[in-house]
Formats: structure tokens, sequence, C-alpha cells
């Protein structure tokens, strides 16, 4: 037996984070007195959907409840990179085939509801998450788990079908955080509706439209945490209105997605405003079931019409820089040499001559309502394609609408974007290109076989040489005709009150707020 001292070898590819920048902003003359306790607000351009951690599909306001609800065997360091127990005693003992897993827990943990966390627990909440693959899930990730043993109380075992090179890292995800047995004695329904967990807060209630509440966990396992009593995500769709709710004190933080107040908060007294490295890409994804977007030389023409620098500067500030492969920044594998598709309107001419509309064509850009981002991104990419001849139609929906529609995979062409839950390349890898993955390919119903089978080779490859090889190979090939139309990497931007002390968000996008207090 050989014992995991990381998620797995891909820790060695992993490159630098992104550098932190940050502004800071005038410090008051009375320094806010730390306290603990305090209710939290946060303002947030829309809404999640479900509080069921194995089907939050691709929306982070659901995964940012959750997350304070439930925990995982392993989590993340603080630097995005490596593994560390949680929930687990220790990392896990590995067959020297690779294919038995063994897990000791801690003997300390209880749900919220006083509960005390056992092995049966870890069997039902991974057997839980592994059901919905086929339902659109995130269960595509355990896929590889042949059975889950329960060995004693307090031991786990895992076999699996054939290698799994992400196997520890997908332990860590949202969507195999622990549950209480059989739910508690409830239905599913009935348990989402109100879920328990381990972590530092327990769910209070969720008004559709307006607020989502947790409050304390008054059993949490680890002692002195958390300092809040309460946090609650407001529903506030327009930029302008949260960046004013954040001066007058109205909420006490959001998550920067008009990156034009950034300058601006930056220098306002009372407020800090900081940028995280992070592992996030945003993209323009085209359904490849709608002609004429199901021809590899129509998004090749759209990926080389799209002026990257200027969308950067027009709605970044700056803050950002052009993605150019599919695996995103700071993550394992991702090769700073990869040639993606780069703004050539030249180079676009000729892909559109070689397809199927050399005329060019009349397409629908889905954007949420009330976002500058999306908007400045539509308005740049539909002048660029008018030169091709591509007239593109802009369709504005309030963003869990909108959202909707894309996850319907009822669009032409829509803006998304990806921030890992995992420090492996697979999760993202999988989502992306895989339809059968679980998102069918990031909502495009992009199908590449060549692409899938070097995808499943990563996947069982436990040699971190040859893993390289493949991911290099598929960063590749997918740029000649992928269903995502690249645009750029972004730091994470958060501002927040001076009052808001020991706030940190790590570059799978995990806003830590066990540790957070809120001064006087």
């Amino acid at each position: 037996m050989r014992r995991a001292l990381v998620a797995s070898a891909v820790s060695l590819f992993m490159v630098a984070a992104l550098t932190a920048c940050s502004g800071t902003a005038s410090t008051p003359k009375d320094e806010p007195t730390s306290a603990s306790g305090g209710d939290l607000v946060i303002g947030r351009d829309g809404e999640g959907s479900t509080l069921d951690n194995t089907n939050t599909n691709f929306e982070n306001y659901s995964i940012s409840i959750f997350q304070q609800i439930g925990e995982s065997l392993y989590e993340t360091t603080k630097d995005g990179q490596t593994l560390k127990p949680l929930l687990a005693a220790d990392m896990p003992e590995i067959s020297a085939d690779g294919l038995t897993y063994t897990v000791k827990l801690r003997d300390d943990v209880t749900f919220s509801d006083g509960s005390p966390m056992t092995a049966k627990d870890v069997k039902f909440s991974i057997d839980a998450d592994t059901a919905g693959a086929g339902e659109g899930g995130w269960g595509f990730v355990n896929l590889a788990i042949d059975t889950v043993t329960v060995v004693d109380d307090t031991t786990v075992k895992f076999q699996l079908k054939h290698p799994w090179a992400p196997f520890v890292a997908d332990l860590s995800m949202f969507s195999n955080a622990i549950l209480p047995e059989n739910y508690g004695g409830k239905t599913k329904d009935e348990f989402y509706a109100a879920p328990v967990g381990t972590g530092p807060f327990m769910f209070k209630e969720w008004v559709k439209g307006d607020h989502a509440t947790v409050v304390k966990n008054p059993n949490y396992w680890q002692k002195g945490m958390p300092s809040l009593d309460s946090i609650t995500w407001r529903v506030m769709p327009d930029a302008n209105t949260r960046k004013l709710a954040l001066k007058s004190g109205e909420i006490h933080a959001e998550q920067i997605t008009d990156w034009s107040s950034w300058k601006e908060l930056s220098s306002t007294a009372g407020i800090t405003a900081a940028s995280f490295p992070s592992t996030e890409l945003r993209y323009v994804g085209m359904n490849v079931d709608r002609a004429p977007l199901n021809d590899p030389h129509v998004r090749l023409a759209i990926a080389h019409a799209l002026d990257r620098e200027a969308i950067i500067s027009a709605v970044l500030y700056g803050n950002g820089e052009p993605a150019n492969s599919i695996i995103p920044k700071g993550v394992p594998f991702y090769n700073p040499d990869n040639k993606g598709p780069v703004f050539d309107l030249a180079k676009a001419k000729e892909e559109l001559a070689a397809s199927s509309v050399p005329g060019g064509f009349t397409t629908t850009m889905l954007i949420k309502s009330g976002d500058a981002t999306e908007a400045a991104i539509a308005q740049i990419l539909q002048s660029q394609l008018k030169e091709l001849g591509i007239t593109l139609e802009i369709e504005q929906l309030e963003a869990t609408a909108q959202k909707a529609r894309r996850f319907a995979t009822d669009y032409d062409i829509a803006i998304g974007g990806w921030t890992m839950d995992i420090p492996d390349a697979d999760q993202w890898m999988t989502a992306a290109l895989d339809p059968e993955g679980g998102l069918k390919s990031a909502y495009t119903n992009y199908d590449n076989p060549d692409i899938t089978a070097l995808n499943a080779k990563a996947q069982q490859e436990n040699d971190t040489a040859k893993r390289g090889e493949l991911y290099k190979q598929i960063q590749a090939d997918v740029a000649k005709d992928s269903s995502l139309a690249l645009m750029y990497y972004v730091p994470y931007g958060w501002a927040h009150s001076d009052k808001v002390k020991d706030f940190f968000v790590t570059p799978l996008g995990y806003v830590d707020l066990k540790n957070v207090t809120l001064a006087k």
C-alpha cells in the first residue's frame, strides 16, 4: 500500500497562480474593531436554481451557497494547487495497482442536526452523486467507481473499475459532499428544500428572486468557527445598484461583474477592492445543433473575429489576458505555448469562405439583461462579424431565464464561463469536450470522437508525463473545431467593506467565509 500525499501526480504540473493585484481603499481614521458575530450580506447579479449539490449544473450561484453548508472528504489548499484532508482523517491509502483507495474518517464530525457522521453517510453520499451521472448532474466525475464499501464506522473503501488519475481530487468536489444517510429519513426533494451538512453554516431560507440565507451551525466540528451569525446573498442584477448598495452599507461585499467600477471602488474610503488569482475562463459558446454553427469553418470564423484585446480593454479595463487554451491558466497541464485562434479578420474571412455559408448568415446571441460586460462583448463581436457578412442579433433575458435557456441549449450563441472546482484538468475537460460528460460539452452539444477518446486516455493515465502529452495534444486539436471561442482569463474581483476581515477566495473560486469576521 502507498499513501497519497497530494491529490495526484498532476500537482507537479501546476503552474504558478496568477499574480494577485489589489487595490486597497484609503484607511479610515478610526479602524473598525474586530467583533464576533454579525450578519454578512453579499450582493450578486443572479441566483441559483437548486441546493441539490449533485445537480447544480453549470452555475456558481447555487454552489456558493451549498459550499457553506456541505463539506467533502478533502479540500483544496489555499493556493488551489493540492489537497488536504477535511472530513477524512488523512490522505487515502492506495493499492499498488491503483484500483483500491482506503479512506479513514475523522471521528469527531457531526452534522448540523447534531448526529455523528459515519462511513455509512459517506457511502450513501458518493453513491447518490454517482447515480445522477445520467441526469445532467455531476456524477460523471465518479464513473470510475465500481463499489463503495463500509469497512467500519470510520473506514471506507473505494474500488475502481480502472485507474483514474483525478480520483482523490474528485472526492473534494462539492457534489461529493457528505450528507446524512438516506437524507436523514426524508425524500430527496424534502431534504434539498433545507439540506443538512457538516459545514460551518446551515440553511435558513431561500426567497426566490430576493435572497438566500444561511446561519451559524452551533454543532460545527471545527471549534471556534464560524464567527459570523449569518450570510445572506441578495439578488441585485444591476451592477450600479450593487455598487451604490456597497457604498451605503446596505451590502458588505460583491463580486465584480462590471469592471468599469473597479478603479472607483479601489479608491473609495471604507471599501477594499482586491483581485484574487483565478482559474476562471470566459468564452463564447456556439450551439452546434444549430446550423450553420454545426460547421467547424463557421465556428473558426467566429473565433478569429473575436478581438480579445479590445474586449479585455472595454469590459475588464485591462484586468485580464487573452485565452490561448481550453485548459484555464493555473490548472494542471495548461500549455502556455498552445496556439489557439487569435483575432485575425483575414483568417476569419478565409474560414467563412470555406464554409457552407460563404456569403454570411444571421444568428442570435443570448445575453443577460443588465450585464454591461456581456452587452459590451456582444456589441464588439457584432461589429466584427458584420465585416464578414454575418448579422449578429442580440437577445437579452433576465439572468436566471438566460441561464435556463442556455442549459437547455435553446440558443445560437451565448457567453459562458468556467471556474475549476478541483486541482485537476479533468473536470473541465470532460464537461467541455465530452457530450456524455454530464454538461453536454458545456451546453454546446459539441461531439468530436477523437477528442473524447484522447480525454478518456488522459483520465486513466497515472503516469504524469504521459498524461501531460495527452493534454497537450487535446489543447492543440480542440482549437481546430471547438464549439467554444475562447476569450480571456480573468482574476476574481471582489469589493467589500473594510468591516469585513479575513476575506479570501481560492483560485478555484471558493469563498472561505468560516474565517471571516465582521467588525463593528
